[in-house]
């Protein structure tokens, strides 16, 4: 009998600690693999001493205590810890754990390590119980032993990766025909990828980084694995978090083209200046060849006020300005999208796009006047402009069967792009407009005070706010509070987005408009 429960200790001490160290990989995986900012994430999101570490911590203690001696005990812990690996493995997340090859060699890693230990200790002391201790406490501390293991296999994985750094760069040496285009900025990028993209590929073979594939090892990934000898194009998507990181790509694919879409005040967290994002954002334009070509927003004053002379420049910005060689005149919105009439260098050309919003006729023009630089004949651009399909999550309009219009901005929000998405929203009218926001993050010391702004500017255009989470809640509101615009009835908090889905859904109606800007990863709270 007491063997049979030990065993079932056993058991189900080693699934919660494999449960324990799975949410572990999924954390460390969307920090980047970076032990520094997996701490910062521990000690921001509770889970350092949350409830369900200080559930494991409450079952390690019963297990070490007396009153393990009785059976009953013995069965209601391994009880405890079943209840909790079901709860754990049926809970649904917004960015669920990929089990990429880097991830299995550190789980494996980790698992066969730890659980080694466990029964080398039962083995040694001739106790079966003791591999269940030991699991369990594996376990409670597993968030301490993935941060052991991940610094341990950084040598391995930087070996990793530098093969295959190696092998992108042979590809691409083989290959000396391809045009490289890169595209970089605080927000726009991905859009305006996918602009360029549709549009190119009216006439030539064309092939991007897929989804946010804009890291080194995204765009290697992808020259390995995407990249054909046929390809006359590649279009290469850059992000970055810190100084240097444009140009580790750069230093990889060596771009002939590059467009920046914007610099503003993101990621300062990790930034900690404008000037430093600055800096970054213009590696992409200084790793250019002198017969290269730039493509410059000049909407963003930390853009229009950076010299370049290395490489051609095309400026651009949606109102004429002087420092600009291209502007847009007679925009018009309707149902269908958005009609505008592209001016410079002697061209007007007339566009008509299903796409909205301010910030996607800045991105069309970034690509459009690339791809005017490239060759491809006006009329090629003008139909591919009109079929251009909205970028899921950016600003994406669409109509549901009960006649609610959603507009879907819920990638990665920002002080300037929730400034746009909100005054699209205003354009709205016919019904009730609602945002439902959890505001904006990663913005460094200057946190509260943009997305206090963001509730101001909330007050002014949108008749009903849901404000998700705790992370932001209280700047947002004192924003809101501060216009006395609107009605405290109207503004509603909320803890998760599904609860603010039901919510909406219980008083929206026909003809009503929602935005959805923004929506933190499981990381936040």
């Amino acid at each position: 009998m007491d063997m049979i429960i030990d065993i079932t200790i056993i058991a189900a001490a080693v699934a919660l600690f494999l449960t324990e160290v799975k949410w572990d990989m999924q954390m460390m995986q969307q920090n980047s693999y970076r032990n520094e900012r997996f701490i910062k994430w521990l000690k921001g999101s509770s889970e350092y001493a949350g409830v369900s570490r200080l559930a494991d911590l409450a079952m390690l203690v019963l297990a070490l205590s007396t009153f393990m001696q009785s059976w009953p005990v013995k069965l209601i812990l391994a009880l405890a810890m079943a209840v909790k690996c079901v709860i754990a493995l049926r809970k649904k997340y917004k960015k669920p754990l990929v089990f990429t090859k880097r991830v299995l060699r550190l789980y494996i890693t980790e698992c066969t390590v730890l659980l080694g230990v466990a029964a080398l200790a039962a083995v040694m002391r001739g106790l079966a119980f003791e591999a269940g201790l030991a699991a369990l406490f594996f376990a409670t501390f597993s968030w301490a032993f993935t941060l052991a293991f991940n610094w341990l296999l950084k040598p391995i994985e930087q070996a990793i990766n530098n093969s295959f750094v190696r092998d992108a760069k042979r590809i691409l040496a083989e290959m000396p025909h391809i045009t490289i285009v890169g595209i970089t900025g605080s927000y726009g990028k991905t859009s305006t990828k996918h602009y360029l993209y549709r549009i190119l590929s009216e006439k030539f073979s064309v092939l991007m980084t897929p989804g946010s594939f804009n890291t080194p090892m995204g765009v290697v990934r992808t020259v390995r694995e995407m990249l054909q000898p046929y390809n006359d194009l590649f279009i290469v998507e850059m992000g970055a978090k810190n100084v240097g990181d444009i140009k580790e790509i750069c230093d990889i694919v060596h771009p002939h083209m590059g467009i920046v879409t914007a610099v503003g005040e993101q990621h300062l967290e990790s930034f900690k200046s404008i000037e430093n994002v600055q800096r970054t954002k213009f590696e992409l334009i200084d790793a250019l060849p002198a017969d290269g070509f730039a493509v410059l927003n000049d909407d963003f004053p930390f853009v229009a006020s950076r010299k370049v002379d290395n490489v051609p420049v095309r400026r651009y910005s949606v109102a004429d300005k002087p420092t600009s060689d291209f502007h847009v005149e007679n925009i018009s919105y309707s149902a269908a999208g958005t009609r505008f009439t592209l001016v410079g260098e002697g061209r007007r050309l007339e566009l008509s796009t299903r796409l909205v919003g301010e910030c996607n006729i800045s991105n069309l023009m970034a690509a459009v006047i690339m791809a005017l630089h490239l060759g491809v004949e006006e009329d090629k651009i003008k139909y591919a402009v009109s079929r251009i399909e909205q970028v899921e999550h950016r600003l994406n309009v669409k109509r549901t069967a009960s006649g609610i219009t959603i507009i879907d901005d819920a990638f990665n929000s920002n002080p300037d792009g929730s400034r746009m998405a909100l005054d699209v929203l205003a354009g709205m009218n016919g019904g009730k407009r609602i945002v439902i926001t959890p505001g904006m993050i990663e913005l460094g010391s200057k946190q509260e005070y943009f997305n206090e702004l963001f509730g101001e500017h909330i007050a002014e255009t949108a008749d009903v706010a849901i404000i998700v989470g705790q992370y932001n809640r209280d700047a947002i509101l004192k924003g809101i509070g501060h216009k006395k615009s609107m009605d405290a009835k109207s503004v509603h908090t909320v803890a998760t987005f599904a609860e603010a889905q039901k919510l909406m859904l219980s008083f929206a109606k026909a003809g009503d408009t929602v935005l959805y800007e923004n929506d933190l990863p499981d990381s936040f709270k």
